[in-house]
């Protein structure tokens, strides 16, 4: 594979590595703005997302091999050892010859002309060997934490609420990249007519086994490039998000309000539930944020979305027979999706549910009466999702909870209420999520 492009890849390493950049959002820009091939692209994209979701079992390879502290090692040489690695472990299509030589020469290139030789022999020492793991008989938290890159504080947390067999499923779930499902526009075109065209553009796509309207694409490139993306004939969504949509029941004729809508995705798939007839008010906390929402709704052809700038703890909104609180989390049911945010020192474990339990509250004065209420999130925390369902019952006489429908093929494999749905993500399945639905007496 050319320089070029593992040059990109350690570019937009580094750049989530110092700034903190979301992944998706670095790579797609530097991606974008690339004259690289669409094989190079996906080479790049490969070995980005490869060193990203496997960063804690790298960085166990590279200390196990150094003689100086991992916290001495200087960032860039860590970014190039990490790369280096992973091309020699996990991409078959790179010979262990050139996964050195191009990290060492790329090493050179940056500047880094001292890490070199250091870099050069980490990586024929393990060229030579195998990728290597903790013993596992010294604590499950630790073997798995490396194995699967994933914070021991995390594994903890998911093995106390929902056991080890559901916890192996979601690290198993971290694995590789994510399925990419999306919601076909209802208003513009059908199901079998948009898997007609992507399949005559060379693309993949397979019905969903569980909803209506959802197709998973394999193939598909970048999607903005695409001309069913451009008409407005579908927009991407995963399939828990459209089981959360498909949960609030949205009907036509009627008013939905949604607290933090931003960047529309659930927005947009009630509109086309609504058959694009009544009201939805949209609203975030930052009107630049909703500039996606009114960009997104005019590419699909909704014209039933109003936006609102506001506070979802405290700002007045109108009442309405539909309300979503989708609030914002930690995350942990999307990291697969966004693999740096494993690594944040602080997820807001402590803090966030106070503040998701502030805005449920204040969205749920603006509930009709006989109209519905859902919470969720997309994160798999029990302390942001279930404690604060049943403590919303609690404190909320004039609210009932309401029996959550699956849809076919969905089973629960946590035991909850039954207004409450947990999602745990699957190879290729929903990502980790949270469903609880009340109505208001």
């Amino acid at each position: 594979m050319p320089t070029a492009s593992r040059e990109l890849a350690y570019t937009a390493l580094m750049r989530v590595e110092e700034d903190g950049s979301y992944s998706n959002i670095t790579l797609d820009k530097l991606l974008s703005e690339s004259p690289l091939t669409v094989r190079d692209k996906g080479f790049c994209s490969k070995l980005f997302y490869g060193v990203l979701e496997n960063r804690l079992l790298l960085d166990y390879n590279i200390a196990v091999r150094s003689k100086i502290p991992a916290g001495e090692i200087e960032t860039a040489a860590k970014v190039l050892l990490r790369m280096g690695l992973y091309q020699l472990f996990f991409a078959d299509s790179v010979s262990n010859a050139a996964a050195v030589n191009e990290t060492v020469g790329l090493c050179k290139s940056k500047g880094y002309e001292r890490a070199a030789g250091f870099v050069n022999g980490i990586l024929r020492s393990a060229a030579k060997d195998k990728l290597l793991l903790p013993d596992p008989k010294k604590g499950k938290n630790k073997y798995w934490s490396i194995k699967y890159s994933c914070p021991e504080s995390i594994i903890k947390l998911w093995r106390k609420s929902y056991g080890d067999e559901l916890t192996l499923t979601c690290l198993e779930a971290l694995q590789g990249r994510p399925p990419l499902f999306i919601r076909v526009n209802t208003l513009k075109t059908t199901a079998q007519e948009l898997k007609s065209s992507f399949e005559k553009a060379g693309i993949g796509a397979e019905y969903s086994q569980s909803l209506e309207n959802c197709l998973m694409l394999t193939g598909a490139g970048a999607i903005e490039t695409l001309e069913q993306y451009r008409q407005g004939l579908f927009h991407v969504q995963d399939t828990a998000s459209q089981i959360c949509c498909r949960t609030l029941s949205p009907v036509k004729n009627s008013t939905m309000l949604d607290v933090c809508a931003a960047p529309g995705g659930k927005t947009f798939t009630c509109a086309e539930l609504m058959e694009n007839k009544g009201k939805i008010i949209a609203c975030d906390k930052y009107e630049s944020r909703l500039g996606l929402v009114k960009s997104g709704a005019e590419r699909l052809g909704i014209t039933i979305i109003q936006t609102m700038a506001g506070d979802a703890a405290k700002s007045d909104f109108v009442n309405a027979d539909r309300v979503l609180c989708d609030v914002p989390c930690s995350g942990l049911g999307i990291i697969r999706r966004k693999p740096e945010l494993r690594y944040k020192p602080d997820l807001g474990l402590s803090e966030l549910p106070q503040i998701q339990y502030d805005i449920l509250c204040n969205a749920a004065r603006f509930v009709k009466s006989g109209g519905y209420l859902v919470y969720s999130t997309c994160t798999l925390d029990p302390a942001e999702n279930n404690d604060n369902a049943r403590r919303f019952l609690i404190e909320h006489g004039d609210f009932s909870p309401v029996s959550i429908s699956l849809p076919e093929g969905i089973e629960r494999k946590y035991e909850e209420e039954d207004n409450e749905l947990t999602l745990f993500p699957e190879k290729n399945g929903a990502d980790g999520f949270f469903i609880s639905l009340f109505r208001k007496k």
